[in-house]
Order: structure tokens, then sequence, then C-alpha cells
């Protein structure tokens, strides 16, 4: 019976200190107070999800009846380089494989945003500046807007007119009778538009030109009419294209056909069918060089052969025949200016080609970077995903462009004229190959809606790219020397730091549509890379958190999953509970600041104290004397100021060792601890979001250790937790973060003792070296 008194109080002390006062239920007050809704940060997230349903799990798997309806396309397409002209005609395919009868199908005109009366030109408002460089204010009050919308000149079946109606970027195609489950329907839209230049009209699509020779380099796409997704979530996502909401595709099946100058160089999405009628013999010679080359990148078309190009502006045509299967889009990029380069990459034991398009202007450059940073990138992705199935994948050169299709993309980054290039301008290019060519696994075959959820595509991306940006630098060490590791722009939680401590007016949480946030590229890029990264690094840990995101990708590739699918397949493959996770970073604003508000030293005394009797008489007893107890003292008090007078506090209570000598065994004494201090930490969380404390403890002795306590800390008390600690040594300093893992907003208050600021005079001094 004194064994369990003896236990009971000395759990009263370490709980009265912390715990223990959270989790004792409040007296009743006379008159009952208001109730409230449960705000709890642990709750689930029941409220804020879609219901699991036959076409999609609570586990966050495609469901028994999951469908995708698929669009497949014939194309022949003519670019006129003297007009920047474009015009096509396409026969669309569209089975539903739905189990619900569709009256009308819904076509996707992306380029009517270019319209010169597109009301996207009017989404935002704008003011007029005091002062404004010339360029800019003659864009803005002097200029025509460019009209590039398209101009339909048919949509008919078997030679019939069908009818349409279009509504800004949407084109409803009125069908001669309901399309039931498991039929197919097939029509012709002819079609044509004035492409822009999207160096000067900013754009995602579109040509540059190059007044010091006159060519032109021309990266397409949103060139032709598309069909709609139909699904189980909202039927016809038919939300119309505003600008930065990206795109839900279809997959399907694509033969097209495209007509260049003949002295043009082109590749696109798909597989080129007439290699040999569109390669010169050399060209050829050197395509089957590169299929053996693993690697060294080889020329195929050399930069002398590409500026003698130049001046031949050839009055013939030339028709690219390409093919492309189970594909959510189609590109093509083409001009004589080209020079390309390829090389083969082992991805998995599947052969890849990795190919680089870009004009002088690109060298040396491109040639050194690009189809290395292409291979990499594959393999990278893959090991992270699932392996990467299509045979080959490009990186195009375009000014002030970073832009992803199936199979190419096209990005930025150019020397000065001279050749010579900053490390800015070398990071800046090979993270963009890597991000573009990563948006092939996101959304490119793990198919998600872009146009809602910008970041199912760019946050996943970005994440994987800060991953494969470091296994960049250590494939390739010479590309970031001196440099120890590459320097990753995003994903780092403390680079995230400002945006989550910015002015909340203009913060919107990440599950946002993309229309409606102010910082589009911190909210769907930068702070869900740096979520995810958190949640591998420091919530899950690699392992589970690996396990649970290749999960993901290979239950969703060549599929369209949701916001929720992602949530319930990373729980439902790890085990780990992480509505908080969810709730926190992605349906809030909130961010993460927690602190040290308070550290108190204890000794054990022989005597009983005045507090400990107080805690005591709480419970019946009145004689503190009466019962086996231990009875602390703490440092800063006044009681431990005439107690340990004249004595050293270390020195175990001789109550204490008298007890454990007479009730425990020597087997049991041999297992006991003998700890000299004792202590009781106070963490506060000014900060909204909850996260696992992180805490490095240093000792008198000079050695430190790092202890996580788990996120779960805070699910009783959202404001602070203490913690009480036994240790044979004196800890001297306690630092919450040490590595900067969690994107803590405030450092000044993570340390104990406390740093003293350094006042701005101090500061300059230090910078002026004294």
């Amino acid at each position: 019976m004194r064994r369990i008194q003896f236990v009971l109080f000395a759990c009263m002390f370490v709980f009265s200190s912390g715990v223990y006062a959270q989790d004792e239920p409040a007296a009743q007050e006379e008159i009952t107070q208001k109730g409230h809704f449960n705000e709890n940060k642990f709750r689930q997230l029941y409220d804020e999800l879609a219901t699991p349903n036959q076409y999609r799990t609570a586990a966050g798997a495609p469901g028994s009846a999951y469908y995708q309806n698929q669009a497949d396309y014939k194309m022949d397409i003519e670019l006129d380089d003297k007009t920047q002209i474009l015009k096509g005609v396409e026969t669309i395919t569209y089975h539903n494989n739905s189990p619900d009868p569709l009256e009308y199908l819904w076509v996707q005109l992306d380029q009517n945003i270019r319209s010169k009366d597109s009301p996207a030109l009017q989404k935002d408002g704008n003011s007029i500046a005091p002062v404004s460089q010339t360029g800019g204010f003659v864009n803005q009050f002097l200029t025509e807007p460019f009209d590039g919308g398209f101009n339909i000149e048919e949509v008919s079946k078997d030679g019939k007119p069908l009818p349409y109606t279009i509504n800004f970027t949407m084109m409803r195609v009125d069908m001669p009778q309901v399309l039931k489950p498991g039929e197919s329907f097939s029509f012709k839209i002819k079609w044509w538009y004035q492409v822009n230049n999207h160096v000067t009209d900013r754009a995602r699509s579109g040509y540059e030109h190059f007044p010091e020779d006159g060519n032109n380099a021309y990266v397409i796409a949103q060139f032709f009419p598309r069909m709609a997704v139909y699904n189980d979530v909202e039927g016809w996502q038919n939300m119309q294209f505003w600008g930065n909401g990206e795109f839900a595709l279809p997959f399907g099946n694509y033969e097209v056909n495209i007509t260049v100058p003949a002295d043009h160089i082109l590749d696109a999405t798909g597989e080129i069918l007439n290699r040999k009628e569109v390669y010169s013999k050399e060209m050829m010679k050197r395509y089957e060089q590169a299929k053996k080359s693993f690697d060294k990148p080889v020329i195929i078309v050399s930069q002398a052969e590409a500026e003698a190009a130049e001046k031949g502006f050839s009055d013939k045509k030339k028709t690219w025949k390409l093919k492309a299967e189970m594909v959510r889009d189609f590109a093509f990029a083409t001009s004589r200016k080209f020079v390309v380069d390829m090389m083969n990459v082992d991805v998995q034991g599947k052969e890849v080609m990795a190919v680089s398009m870009y004009p002088k202007e690109g060298n040396p450059l491109w040639e050194e970077y690009s189809t290395r940073a292409v291979a990499s990138t594959l393999k990278s992705y893959s090991n992270h995903t699932f392996q990467y199935p299509y045979h080959k994948a490009i990186s195009v050169h375009a000014k002030n462009q970073g832009m992803e299709y199936p199979m190419i993309c096209w990005n930025y980054g150019r020397p000065e004229p001279d050749g010579t290039y900053s490390d800015r301008v070398k990071f800046g290019m090979i993270s963009v190959i890597i991000h573009e060519i990563g948006h092939n696994f996101f959304p490119m075959i793990v198919n998600v809606d872009e146009r809602q959820w910008g970041w199912m595509d760019e946050g996943l991306t970005t994440f994987l790219q800060y991953l494969a940006e470091q296994e960049f630098g250590k494939t390739y060490p010479e590309a970031i020397a001196p440099n120890d590791v590459y320097p990753s722009r995003r994903g780092i939680p403390a680079g995230i730091v400002p945006y989550m401590k910015g002015d909340q007016k203009y913060i919107a949480p990440i599950m946002s549509n993309p229309e409606n946030v102010f910082q589009l590229g911190n909210n769907a890029y930068g702070k869900p890379a740096t979520a995810l990264n958190i949640l591998r690094e420091t919530v899950m840990g690699r392992e589970l958190f690996d396990y649970a995101f290749k999960t993901y990708a290979q239950r969703w590739m060549f599929k369209h999953p949701t916001p929720e699918d992602f949530f319930r397949t990373m729980e439902d493959a790890s085990a780990v509970d992480l509505d908080w996770f969810w709730r926190g970073w992605f349906y809030s604003t909130d961010f993460v600041d927690i602190g040290i508000q308070e550290v108190k030293k204890f000794y054990v005394t022989d005597k009983a104290t005045k507090e400990g009797a107080a805690f005591l008489e709480q419970y019946g007893v009145t004689d503190p004397n009466s019962v086996d107890a231990v009875f602390v003292v703490e440092e800063s008090s006044e009681e431990f100021r005439e107690e340990m007078k004249g004595k050293d506090p270390l020195v175990n209570a001789p109550r204490l060792n008298a007890y454990i000598m007479d009730n425990f065994t020597p087997a049991e004494r041999a297992k006991l601890k003998n700890p000299k201090y004792f202590y009781q930490v106070t963490f506060n969380k000014p900060g909204g979001l909850v996260m696992p404390i992180i805490v490095e403890y240093t000792y008198a002795d000079g050695t430190s250790e790092k202890i996580t306590y788990p996120v779960q800390v805070w699910r009783k008390n959202d404001v602070q937790v203490s913690k009480a600690i036994a240790s044979n040594k004196e800890i001297v300093k306690i630092v919450v973060d040490p590595d900067l893992e969690t994107a803590d907003v405030n450092l000044d208050n993570n340390s104990w003792p406390q740093q003293p600021k350094e006042d701005k005079f101090q500061k300059f001094k230090n910078q002026q070296g004294d």
C-alpha cells in the first residue's frame, strides 16, 4: 500500500505542472456557459472531404465503378510562318464510358482568352500610376488588344452541321441524340487563329521573333479545340479558362499531321512516324548514334547547321506525322533555328530518349546542361513515383517560358549575347527544366484537375523538383561546384517563412482555386512543396512517406484523382493520421510559431514543502508527513532559498533514499535511475499550426541530445504544454527546432536562455567589421 501511495504522489508531481492541469475538468459554474463547436485541431476531416463512394473509396483508391471518358483525335495542322496563322481540321471521337447519358458535349477553346474582346482582359482592377515606363503606358492605353482567339469555321458530323454555342472559352456541341453509356460520337471541327508573339504578348504558347535574322521559333499548345472532362466529381468540368487555373483534359489517342516550312525542325508529343522522310541522312545517322549513347548527348542538328538554315526561308513545305497513345494533350515546337541534341536514358530498364531543342541564343548553356537535366529528372521522378511510360521527353528553349505538355515542355534560361551566364541563370534554367519535365508525371500521367486545384500539379511537382535538384547535384557535382548542394529555391522550410508570416489579407489557403489567390507562386508551388517536404522529413519519416506517395502515384497514373484521393491515400498507406496536417497546412493560412515560455528547475527535498502540503490537502491529506511522498522545491522560489541555505541541493533526500532501500528489491533498485536535476519546460504556441516539438537539450558537459515530442502533445491544449524532465546532467541550453525543420516564423522565442536581440547599431557595427 505504501508503494501505491508513493507512485501516486510522484505522478501527481509530474502531472501537476502540465498535463494534469490540462486534463482536469473545470469546476461546474453556477451559470452554465454557452457551448461551442468542435474546433480541436485534431478533429477528423469528415466535414471537408467528399463522401467515399463506388467511384472513389475511403482508402483514396479508384472504386469498383470508377470510370473515365476518352477523347481520340485525328488532326491535320498547317502553320504559315509568313503570316503566323495556324489552321487545322480535326475529327474527335468521344467515348462515353460513364454510366450517364450525355445530352451534349463541352469543348474547350482556350485560345479565346486571347480574343481582343476577352473578358479576361478586364478580370483584374487597375489604376493609373503617376509615372510609367513608355512601353508599359503604350501597352495599357494606346495599343489595340491582340486578337488571337479561335475562328471556328465548321462543326459537323458526316458533312452535316451540328448546332453549337460558344461561351467565352467553352463551346457546347449539341448532338442529334443522347449519347448513351458505352457509345461513341465522332464529329469534325475546322478552325484557324492568329498565333501570338509570346514574348511581347505574354502567353503560354506562341512564337518568339528574332529580328537579327528574321526567324521565328514556335512553341505551340492549346492550339486545337479540346474536349472537356466529364467525371463523377462534378459532371462536365466546364469552368472557364481565365489564365491562372490551367487545364483539365481526358486521355486519348492522337494521330496528327503537321505541315510547316520544309527547312524547319519539329518535334512534338508522340512518336514521329515518318522520321526518315523529315530527317536528312546525316540526322538519321546521328539519331542512331544517340540511341546507343547513355552518358553524353549526341548532336543531331549542329549550331552551324542551324545558323545556315536561318538564312534559307524555304517556300516548300514538309509534313511531320506523329502518333501518341494515352496522352491528355498534344503540343509541338518548330523552327529553322533549332539546334537538336539527344541522349538515351535507362529509366528502370526502359530506354527513353532525352531531347533538347534550342536556338543558338541558348548556347553554350543549353548544349551543356539541358539534356542532362532531362535525363536526371526522368530517373529521379520515376524513383519516387513510377517508371516513366513514354518513349521520349523534350526540353525546348523559349524565352521567359516555363510550360509543360506530354513528352514536351518549354523552358527559359538564356546566356548573354557573348555566351556568358551567371549561376542564377544556369541554376534557373536547370531548375525550370527539372520542373517542366517533371510535369510529365503530374499532371500529364497522374491527371489532376489543374483548373480547380493548381497545387495538385504545381505543388507536387515542385516538391519532387526539390528532391530531383538535390539528386542532380549528386549526379553532376561539377555543375554545382563550388557549392556543396544544389541551391534549391523552393522546398526548404525556411524559404516559405516570409510568405507565411506576411499580411493575412494577401494570403489564401492552398485549397483555393488558382484564380482566387493573391500570390500564386507561393500558394500553389512554394507552400505545398514545403509542406510535403516537412511531412516527409519531420512528420512521417522518409520510409513511410515515400511508400505512401508512391502508392498514390501508382494508384492514379492515367486516372483523374482529387485532393481527397491524395489525402486519404497518404494516410491509408502509412497508418499516420494526418487530418490535423491537411487542415492546418492546406485548409488554413495559419503559421508555425512554437516557443519556450518558461523553464523551471526543481530539487528533491527531505521536508514537506508548503506548496506540496497545499497540493496534498486538495486530496484530503492534512499531514504531509503521514504519507510516502516525494517533495520538490523550485529553484527560484523563496522556499528554496530558505530550505536549501547552506545545503547541497543535489544530494537526494534521505527520505527518498530510505524509501527506495526499504521498499524495492536489489534487482529493482538496480534498474532505477538516479537523476540529480528535475526540470519543467513549458512550450507555448503563438502560431496557429500544430506541429511536433523538436527540442535540442544541451548539457553542462558540452553534450546534447535532440528529442521530438509528437504533434499529439497539443491535442488537449492548443496554447501551451509542459514537459517534466529528470536528468543526471544539468541543462544549460534549450532550442526549439534547431535545424529549422518546421518553417517556424519567429525564432526569437525558440531558445532558453533567450538570446539577446542585436540592436540596429550593433548590427551595423558587425556588418562594418568594426
